[in-house]
C-alpha cells in the first residue's frame, strides 16, 4: 500500500467512526506499560505483530469482555490479561475437541494436551497476572449460556486457516463463526489477523492447509455468517512474504520449519520475517 493509500484509508476510518491505529508514540500508556513489561522473547515479535497498533485498530479497551480465539501458547493472552485489568473478562476459545484428531500429525498425547488446555486457560491466565481478571476457557462448540451476547470483542488472530481447512469435512468454520456471532453484544466487533494468500493463488492451495487464506475469501466467510466489514488495515502487512503453491507459512519465523539443518535457507526465511497478514474489523449485522 502506498503512502497516499495509507493516508486515504486513515481518513476513511476516522470518517466512519473507526480511528486509525495509533503509532507507538500515541499508544495508551497503560498498554505501553504492559507491552514493555513482557519478556524479551515476546517483545522480539512486536516488529512483525504490532500489538499496540493492532489492539488500537480493534478498539480494545481496559474493562472489556474479550474472547480470544485459539490462545495457543499465550503470546496475545499475556498482553490481554494484563491490559483488560481486574474489571475485564477474558475468554479463551479453543478449537472443538472433535477437531484435534483431524490433524494428520496428531498423536493421542498431543490431542489430550490440546483438549486439556481449554480447561487450563483460567489457571494459565493466573500465571500471567494477579490483577483479578475473570477468565474462562471453552470451545467454539461449547459456548456457555452466560457468555451469549456479552462479548465486546472477539479476536481471531492467526486462527481461521485451520477452521477453514476442515470446513468441507466437518463444518468447523461455519460453526465457529456462528458461535462468534452469538457471543457478541449488539455493538461488538470481531478483529481478524490472518496469514494472507495472494489473490492470484490457487483456491485449492489457499484453503488453509498451507496456513494462508485469501482476504476476499475471509470477507466472504464473514458476510455469509452475518457480519459486515467495517475497516481494514495494512498494519501487519509484509510485502517480502510472497508465497507460492509450494510454500507453507510455517517455513517463516518463528517456526522456520524445513530450515533446521540448512543455515542458508534459515537466513533467507529470517530475512523475509513473519508472514504477510490481513487485519480486518467486522461487526455483526442486525
Amino acid at each position: 500500500m502506498s503512502r497516499l493509500q495509507t493516508c486515504l484509508l486513515a481518513i476513511c476510518l476516522v470518517l466512519a467512526g473507526f480511528p486509525a491505529a495509533r503509532s507507538s508514540e500515541t499508544t495508551d500508556p497503560a498498554l505501553a506499560a504492559v507491552l514493555a513489561a513482557r519478556s524479551a522473547e515476546d517483545r522480539a515479535r512486536d516488529a512483525y505483530r504490532h500489538p499496540a497498533e493492532t489492539l488500537a485498530f480493534f478498539q480494545v479497551e481496559p474493562g472489556m469482555t474479550v474472547a480470544e480465539g485459539l490462545p495457543g501458547e499465550g503470546w496475545y493472552t499475556r498482553i490481554l490479561a494484563n491490559y483488560l485489568g481486574g474489571d475485564g473478562t477474558l475468554y479463551g476459545v479453543n478449537y472443538p475437541e472433535r477437531m484435534w484428531p483431524m490433524f494428520d500429525f496428531a498423536t493421542p498425547d498431543w490431542i489430550a494436551q490440546r483438549s486439556a488446555s481449554t480447561a487450563r486457560f483460567p489457571a494459565e491466565v493466573a500465571t500471567f497476572t494477579d490483577n483479578g481478571i475473570s477468565a474462562r476457557g471453552f470451545t467454539f462448540e461449547t459456548v456457555p449460556q452466560e457468555a451469549t451476547g456479552t462479548v465486546d470483542r472477539v479476536l481471531l488472530i492467526r486462527a481461521l486457516h485451520n477452521l477453514n481447512r476442515f470446513e468441507p469435512r466437518a463444518g468447523t468454520r461455519t460453526r465457529a463463526l456462528a458461535a462468534v456471532h452469538s457471543m457478541l453484544k449488539a455493538d461488538g466487533l470481531v478483529g481478524v489477523v490472518q496469514h494472507r494468500a495472494p489473490e492470484t493463488a490457487s483456491d485449492t492451495w489457499a484453503q488453509g492447509d498451507a496456513g494462508y487464506l485469501k482476504q476476499s475469501a475471509v470477507v466472504e466467510f464473514f458476510r455469509n455468517a452475518g457480519f459486515e466489514l467495517v475497516a481494514e488495515s495494512e498494519i501487519n502487512a509484509n510485502p517480502r512474504d510472497l508465497p507460492t503453491g509450494d510454500d507453507v507459512v510455517w517455513r517463516l519465523p518463528p517456526s522456520l520449519r524445513g530450515s533446521e539443518d540448512n543455515p542458508e535457507r534459515r537466513a533467507a526465511m529470517l530475512a523475509i520475517g513473519e508472514s504477510d497478514r490481513m487485519t480486518l474489523l467486522f461487526r455483526k449485522t442486525p
